[in-house]
């Protein structure tokens, strides 16, 4: 079992900055993939930023094409936390972030944190 929590999430003027964390427990020794979706009201959940960490790859990062340059994902094991730093927001970006990962074959998710971006 792991457990996922994340926080972090407010509201911002667009052009502004937000950070979101996703702290990481249980069953946590296996991950090696984490990443954060998105859900606007309306749209299905889609990937924002991934993150995976392996023996021989090293750590490795992918972003959606409307956050590339903008957000940054990055972990810290040591805290067993994800973080999404987010610059430059639209309010487009307006949305519910969940924290996500794959352990053993069985997928966890976060309780979500709200996001919203005014223009």
């Amino acid at each position: 079992q792991v457990q996922l929590v994340e926080s972090g999430g407010g509201l911002v003027q667009a052009g502004g900055s937000l950070r979101l964390s996703c702290a990481a427990s249980g069953s946590i020794f296996s991950i090696n993939v984490m990443g954060w979706y998105r859900q606007a009201p309306g749209k299905e959940r889609e990937l924002v930023a991934a993150i995976t960490s392996g023996v021989t790859s090293g750590v490795t990062t992918n972003y959606a094409d409307s956050v590339k340059g903008r957000f940054t994902i990055s972990r810290d094991n040591a805290k067993n936390t994800v973080y999404l730093q987010m610059n430059n927001l639209k309010p487009e970006d307006t949305a519910v972030y969940y924290c996500s990962t794959v352990v053993v074959g069985d997928v966890y998710w976060g309780q979500g944190t709200q996001v919203t971006v005014s223009s």
